[in-house]
């Protein structure tokens, strides 16, 4: 059917066409290389951001920083992908940086993925990885529980260990002179 045709549709020309899917593939918000925002940005899909964008990101999906991007903000997302510029905190279960990305600010991530080129200027933290929960070593008995030697008499049977581990302590220092 040409478009300035004066001819109706037939009913099969008309039938309803299937629904798109209900999340698209790919991002739902893009902000443009010549687009310029300022404020909270706040999503439950997926964020590409070209252009410059100052204030907050509260993103529950993943973030895409493009090499043009310019962003002064903290950053909070499932993963996040930057090539370009970032001025802020970036918090997500996975962190990559691309050989373009630059990052002043600290990062705190699951897992973090660099390549090289990549600049960071800040703290990196590994949430949920072990050396950040180190277990509590065992309590030592505090030494003020124990009078010295030369103060107090030692309890009964342990004057002769207390005597004898001073006397090996000597021993020892007179071997070695």
């Amino acid at each position: 059917m040409s478009f300035f045709s004066s001819r109706r549709p037939s009913e099969e020309e008309s039938a309803p066409r299937p629904a798109l899917p209900a999340s698209p593939v790919g991002f739902d918000t893009v902000i443009g290389s010549n687009c310029t925002i300022e404020g909270t940005l706040s999503s439950v899909g997926n964020v590409r951001i070209d252009g410059t964008f100052t204030g907050t990101l509260d993103i529950t999906g993943n973030v895409l920083v493009g090499e043009t991007a310019r962003i002064t903000a903290d950053i909070d997302a499932k993963n996040i992908s930057i090539a370009g510029a970032v001025r802020g905190n970036v918090t997500g279960n996975r962190v990559q940086l691309l050989r373009t990305g630059r990052i002043w600010g600290d990062i705190n991530a699951n897992a973090l993925t660099t390549e090289e080129g990549a600049f960071i200027d800040g703290k990196i933290t590994m949430k949920g990885h072990q050396a950040n929960n180190p277990q509590p070593a065992a309590q030592e008995p505090e030494a003020a529980a124990v009078p010295p030697a030369d103060t107090a008499e030692p309890p009964a049977g342990e004057g002769e260990s207390s005597s004898t581990v001073e006397t090996n302590k000597t021993d020892q220092e007179d071997t070695e002179a």
